[in-house]
C-alpha cells in the first residue's frame, strides 16, 4: 500500500493528505505528484529542495502548459498515449486538464482511439497500472488484491478481453478498457480516482497474431474455458466480496457465452453491472424514447430490427422490452416487435446454436434471412446495428427501409469508426434528410450513442446510494433521467452534447438513489437526501495540501 492518506474535515469540507514520502518517491507518486506547483513549505517538509526548478506555478499555469504540449502531437494515438502518460505522472493535472476539455478529449481517451490503444498495448507499453491476473494465479488472487495500490476501493472495472469494441479478443492489452473506463467514472461521474481499481483477468488469448508476436506481454496459450473458467470467476468474485465487500463491480468486454452468464449468476449476490449489456442498453434506449416523441409515437407500434444479436444486441432488445412493459405492453407481444440478426441471419426457433438469451426474440419462420431480406419482409421503423460488420448498412437497404416509414430510425452503434455500419451523412442522403440517427462512434452533427452518458451515473449513484445490487427498475429510472436531459426540438440530437455529461450524471445518479430508496435496497440513512449522497462522494481534481507524516 501506498504510505499516504487522505483527510477530510467533516465540517469544513477541506480536504489533505498526509504521507511518508519523500523526495523522489513523491514526484513519481501519481496522486501525489503536484509537480512545479508544490508550495514552498512542501518543499522544505517533503525532501524536494533542489528537485524542481525555483518558480511555484499553479494548476492552471501548468493546464497551459499540458494542452501546449498535447496539441503538438499530429495523431489521435499520439495524443492519447501522452494523456495517458500525463495520467501516470500527475493524476490531478491529467484530470483538469480533460474536464476543461472534455468534448475534444473524451474521443482520445477513450472510444474510437482507446481501440487502438489496446492493439498496440504490447508494444507500446510503458507502466503498469491496476491489476494482472493470470489464471495460472488463481490460488494467490487474495494476495493479488492485497498488493493494490488503493486500500480503500468503490469500483472495480474489470475484463477478460474477449470481446473488445468491434476489435475482438485482445488478451491482456484489453487493460486499456477499464482504465479508459474509470478515466470516465472521475471525468464525468467525479468517481474519486483514490478509490477505483482497474483489473484484468488474463485466461489466454485466441487471438493468433498475438500470440505469434514475440512482443505480447501476456499469456500465450489459447483462451482458458469450460468448468476451469467459471471457477477462475467464481474465486475472483469471492475474494473480492471477501477483502472489498461494498466495492461496485464493472465487468467489461466479455464474450458472448460469458458475459449474460457472469452477470446473472452475481447480480444479486454483490452490486455488478455489465456495460456492453447495460450501459449500451440504456443510451440505446434513451436515444430512442426521445425519437418516440420527435414522430409523436409509441415504442409498441415500432417494428425493430437489430443487426447484431450478441451482448450488446441483445441487452438492446431487452432494455427496449422493459421500457415497453413500463408503457403498458405485454412482454411476450413486446419480444416480436424486434427481430434479431446474427452471422447465420435472422433468429428463429430452428437456429442451430441458439443461446437461452436469444430465444425471446426468435421468430417462428425465416431462418437465416439476409438483414436485406429481413427489411424487405418486415418493413422496419427502427434500424439498430452492433455487428461490427462496417458498411452493413447499404444504400439499397437504407433506401428500401425508407421507403416504408416517414421517419427511418437507423442506430449504426458499432466502433471503432471503421466497424460503423454506416456513416450519417450517407443515411441523411439516401433518406433524403428524413433519418434520426445516433450512432455509436463520434461524427459531426448527430447523437452519439455514448456510454459515457450512462456507466458513470449509474455508478456514482449506486456508490452515494451503499446500493446491494442494481436492478431493471433503476436502469429504467437512468434511462427516463438521460432522456430528460435530452434538447427538446424537432430537428435536435437524440441525446445531450458531450459536454453536459457532468450534468448528466448527476441527473442519472439522481435516479438511481431514488429507484434504489424505493426498491429498499439503498444503504444511506432516509434523513439523507440524493443531492446530499452525492456531494458526499464527489470528488474534484485541484491539488489539496500535503503533509509530512
Amino acid at each position: 500500500m501506498l504510505k499516504y492518506e487522505l483527510y477530510r474535515n467533516p465540517n469544513t469540507g477541506e480536504e489533505w493528505i498526509e504521507t511518508a514520502l519523500r523526495g523522489k518517491e513523491l514526484l513519481t507518486t501519481y496522486l501525489l505528484n503536484k509537480g512545479t506547483a508544490f508550495t514552498q513549505q512542501e518543499r522544505d517538509e517533503l525532501g524536494l529542495l533542489g528537485k524542481l526548478p525555483a518558480r511555484i506555478e499553479t494548476l492552471e499555469e501548468q493546464i497551459k502548459r499540458a494542452y501546449r504540449q498535447y496539441r503538438k502531437y499530429k495523431s489521435d494515438l499520439q495524443k492519447h498515449i501522452y494523456l495517458n502518460n500525463l495520467h501516470d505522472k500527475n493524476e490531478i493535472l491529467f484530470y483538469k486538464l480533460v474536464n476543461e476539455h472534455l468534448v475534444e478529449m473524451i474521443p482520445i481517451i477513450y472510444t474510437p482511439v482507446v481501440g487502438k490503444a489496446v492493439q498496440q498495448f504490447s508494444r507500446e507499453f510503458r507502466q503498469p497500472r491496476g491489476l494482472y491476473i493470470a489464471f495460472q494465479d488463481q490460488d494467490k488472487i487474495e494476495l493479488i488484491l492485497e498488493n493494490r495500490t488503493h486500500p480503500e476501493v468503490s469500483i472495480i472495472v474489470v475484463t477478460d478481453g474477449e470481446r473488445v469494441l468491434g476489435i475482438g479478443d485482445q488478451g491482456v492489452g484489453a487493460i486499456n478498457i477499464p482504465i479508459a473506463k474509470l478515466m470516465l467514472y472521475t471525468m464525468c461521474g467525479g468517481i474519486n480516482p483514490y478509490h477505483t481499481l482497474p483489473i484484468v483477468l488474463d485466461v489466454g488469448t485466441n487471438n493468433e497474431k498475438l500470440l505469434k508476436d514475440p512482443l505480447y506481454l501476456g499469456c500465450r496459450h489459447p483462451r482458458i474455458k469450460g468448468k476451469e473458467y467459471d471457477q477462475f470467476i467464481e474465486k475472483f468474485v469471492r475474494a473480492i466480496q471477501k477483502h472489498m465487500p461494498n466495492t461496485f463491480l464493472h465487468w467489461e468486454d466479455f464474450g458472448r457465452d460469458n458475459a449474460r452468464r457472469i452477470l446473472e449468476r452475481y447480480r444479486k449476490q454483490l452490486c455488478t453491472f455489465n456495460d456492453d449489456m447495460q450501459g449500451t442498453s440504456v443510451v440505446t434506449t434513451s436515444a430512442l424514447l426521445t425519437a418516440m416523441e420527435r414522430v409523436g409515437t409509441e415504442l409498441l407500434s415500432q417494428r425493430i430490427v437489430i443487426f447484431g444479436a450478441g451482448t450488446a444486441g441483445v441487452g438492446i432488445a431487452d432494455n427496449i422490452v422493459e421500457a415497453m412493459v413500463h408503457q403498458g405492453a405485454d412482454r411476450k407481444h413486446a419480444e416480436q416487435k424486434i427481430w434479431l440478426i446474427d452471422r447465420l441471419g435472422l433468429l428463429t426457433k430452428d437456429t442451430p446454436d441458439l443461446l437461452p438469451f436469444q430465444l425471446p426474440y426468435a421468430h417462428d419462420t425465416g431462418r437465416g434471412m439476409s438483414l436485406e431480406q429481413v427489411v424487405l419482409e418486415v418493413k422496419p421503423t427502427v434500424l439498430i446495428g452492433c455487428s461490427a460488420v462496417g458498411g452493413a448498412f447499404t444504400e439499397q437497404i437504407v433506401r428500401k427501409m425508407a421507403s416504408y416509414t416517414s421517419r427511418p430510425i437507423i442506430f449504426p452503434l458499432s466502433n471503432p469508426t471503421a466497424q460503423s455500419e454506416a456513416i450519417p451523412a450517407q443515411l441523411l442522403a439516401w433518406t433524403e434528410n428524413r433519418a434520426l440517427i445516433a450512432t455509436g462512434s463520434p461524427f459531426e452533427g448527430v447523437a452519439q450513442c455514448n456510454n459515457a452518458f450512462s456507466f458513470p451515473g449509474v455508478g456514482l449513484g449506486l456508490i452515494a446510494a451503499r446500493a446491494r445490487y442494481l436492478t431493471d427498475n433503476m436502469l429504467w429510472s437512468a434511462c427516463l433521467a438521460l432522456s430528460g436531459c435530452t434538447p427538446k426540438g424537432a430537428n435536435g440530437p437524440l441525446l445531450p452534447p458531450l459536454s453536459e455529461a457532468r450534468e448528466v450524471a448527476y441527473r442519472v445518479a439522481l435516479a438511481i438513489i431514488e429507484s434504489a430508496r424505493k426498491e429498499g435496497i439503498a444503504g444511506i440513512k432516509d434523513n439523507i437526501s440524493a443531492e446530499e449522497a452525492i456531494k458526499n462522494v464527489l470528488w474534484e481534481p485541484y491539488y489539496r495540501p500535503i503533509r509530512a507524516k
